[in-house]
């Protein structure tokens, strides 16, 4: 008797520690809204700009909007109008800036703002910075004009920005100013 007691004190107590040694329960972080850990951030959050609008668009939080969203992308965007005055500002479609200040995208070292992601863009169609009541009926229309290869739905690579590497251009597209190794226009030599 005393042995099966000891053995179920010890299973018991290896199954409290089991539990409290398992994670919360909670999903890891993830998403397209911040810089790898190894990057210029150093693994601080920053969001981009159009996360929220991402967030908003993409219900099914798997990365792409797909075409039944597209279809509802007005009625997803009201829900962003926090003031309900029929139009959306960047203090309701873009995340506060780290550390406080006016939502967006801080400005670069050089005191330019970034290019506005090409999800805003397409949305703010007179690029005012405001997304009207007319540009959010017309949403869908204009989430559509992003999709590049005419599947129906936006992949990330067909709504976030491009940036160029930091290295410049892959080896063989040049600098943009003609091919690397002949006159502009040229194929190279062979």
């Amino acid at each position: 008797m005393k042995k099966s007691s000891i053995i179920l004190a010890l299973a018991f107590a290896l199954s409290a520690w089991t539990v409290t040694a398992q994670p919360s329960g909670d999903p890891p972080e993830q998403g397209n809204d911040s810089p790898p850990a190894d990057g210029p951030h150093h693994g601080r959050h920053h969001p981009t700009p159009d996360a929220l609008i991402i967030k908003t668009l993409d219900t099914n939080a798997d990365g792409i909007i797909d075409a039944a969203e597209i279809a509802n992308a007005s009625a997803a965007l009201k829900t962003l109008d926090t003031n309900s005055d029929g139009q959306l500002t960047p203090d309701e479609y873009m995340p506060p800036r780290p550390g406080g200040g006016t939502n967006g995208p801080p400005p670069g070292h050089d005191g330019h703002r970034p290019p506005r992601p090409p999800l805003i863009a397409a949305l703010d169609a007179n690029g005012d910075g405001v997304i009207d009541a007319a540009e959010i009926a017309n949403a869908p229309a204009a989430l559509l004009k992003l999709d590049k290869n005419g599947d129906g739905k936006l992949t990330p690579d067909e709504y976030r920005p491009h940036r160029p590497p930091p290295d410049g251009p892959p080896p063989g597209e040049g600098d943009g100013k003609g091919n690397d190794n002949g006159a502009p226009g040229e194929p190279p030599p062979q």
